[in-house]
């Protein structure tokens, strides 16, 4: 073998696209099994897709902003009004289409928020140790003896009323578990051969954590977060319920819940309709979780 030879640049194997396109299909496929986890699916999809066209759907735009028809108030469920009117004679059904953008876009910023704020929280203590992780982990575990829920209410009732101050409330109360998850994760990963082999090439902790050991600890992560929106979704409405979360004439689940209690039994289609859009949101969204916790997670799989 020549000089030339020795020194030619070995080529590197590209991975195979047809096996990834396979382990999609077979995780695909797995998901299928579980029909609870399709119908999860389409719920949520069916969700969202409200939620965007809303705005140009919504029989009556005039009641999302506050407007009123007194001479129709308390009409039961029929064609012109499907979810019947409320004592405002607002149409619930314009109401619950509008409040699902709220609700909807609420849980999903609880759980971005809560899962970078944790992640980056999480994966700083795992990988470095030491009093770094006491500090971090200390202020974390204070966080999670206190009820979330109680937490949220105290945090949002000191900012005051709006979506953001309520996003801001719930997200504190949250991030400390994504923390705790991503630590555990991180801890286990960075004594595995491909870290150590990075460290040897001179990788610094930044590189590490973001090419090489965060993108292996993304299932069980996206496994919670999944979980977490319905119970994110679930506890806007309650801020809402109690007063201190989304303020009319802004339409939100919680809200349109604690205006109707008034009215029970006697008018009990002014609950029944957002209680209904909560129940289908938190309970779409535990089923998909669970049919991903199916396909990500090989311990779960049944």
């Amino acid at each position: 073998m020549t000089r030339t030879e020795q020194m030619a640049p070995v080529a590197i194997p590209k991975r195979n696209q047809s096996a990834r396109l396979e382990n999609w299909s077979r995780a695909f496929y797995r998901f299928r099994q579980s029909w609870l986890s399709m119908i999860g699916l389409a719920i949520v999809i069916a969700l969202v897709v409200i939620a965007v066209l809303a705005p140009w759907i919504v029989p009556h735009p005039e009641h999302v902003v506050g407007g009123t028809n007194t001479a129709a108030k308390f009409q039961p469920p029929s064609a012109s009004a499907w979810f019947g009117t409320n004592a405002l004679g607002q149409d619930m059904f314009s109401l619950v289409l509008v409040g699902s953008q709220v609700s909807l876009f609420s849980g999903l910023a609880v759980v971005f928020i809560a899962l970078v704020v944790g992640m980056i929280v999480g994966a700083i203590a795992g990988y470095f140790g030491g009093w770094i992780d006491e500090i971090l982990m200390r202020l974390t575990d204070l966080l999670l003896t206190i009820p979330s829920l109680i937490l949220a209410m105290a945090v949002a009732a000191a900012l005051g009323t709006g979506v953001w101050n309520m996003i801001i409330a719930i997200s504190i109360t949250w991030w400390p578990a994504y923390a705790r998850l991503v630590r555990g994760e991180v801890i286990v990963k960075k004594e595995e051969q491909f870290v150590v082999a990075a460290h040897a090439l001179g990788a610094n902790w930044v590189r590490i954590l973001g090419r090489h050991i965060l993108p292996n600890i993304v299932s069980p992560v996206v496994i919670k977060a999944s979980l977490d929106m319905g119970f994110a979704i679930l506890t806007v409405a309650s801020l809402g319920f109690v007063g201190i979360g989304v303020k009319p004439p802004t339409p939100e689940w919680g809200t349109l819940l604690s205006g109707a209690r008034s009215y029970m039994p006697d008018y009990w289609w002014t609950a029944v309709a957002p209680g209904l859009a909560i129940f289908l949101a938190v309970l779409a969204f535990n089923l998909l979780g669970d049919g991903l916790r199916d396909v990500l997670d090989p311990r779960a799989r049944r």
